[in-house]
């Protein structure tokens, strides 16, 4: 998939008659600059690491603690079946967020529609 990261905006005329309404910097006219809700496409793409970091280990030991309560449950390591009902539910709740942040991770650096960087909480 193409990524379209170096794509240039510009604002619409907001008038029936194409009267533009904004300055040459991209404020409205006549009305006061408010910086905290001024933002450019390019603090959407800020890679927040140590969510990822987070998110793969969280992936890496959800995948490990699922694979021994299924060794466990299936009789190949030894152990009761309340540890590996134990080992499976943690698993679960490790497994899950793991997957679903470095899925966004991956699809935003990808580049697929839809995904940014900024639906990963950052740290």
């Amino acid at each position: 998939m193409a990524s379209r990261r170096n794509v240039k905006y510009s604002h619409l005329a907001t008038d029936e008659d194409g009267v533009n309404d904004y300055n040459d910097d991209g404020h409205i006219k006549g009305k006061p600059f408010d910086p905290r809700f001024d933002y450019t496409p390019k603090c959407l793409d800020k890679v927040p690491w140590k969510s990822i970091i987070l998110a793969l280990f969280l992936l890496f030991l959800g995948s490990f603690l699922l694979f021994l309560s299924f060794f466990i449950f299936t009789g190949h390591m030894g152990g009761e079946r309340s540890q590996a009902y134990g080992l499976l539910a943690l698993g679960i709740l490790s497994f899950l967020p793991g997957f679903y942040e470095t899925r966004i991770a991956y699809y935003s650096w990808r580049g697929a529609a839809g995904y940014r960087f900024a639906a990963i909480p950052d740290y």
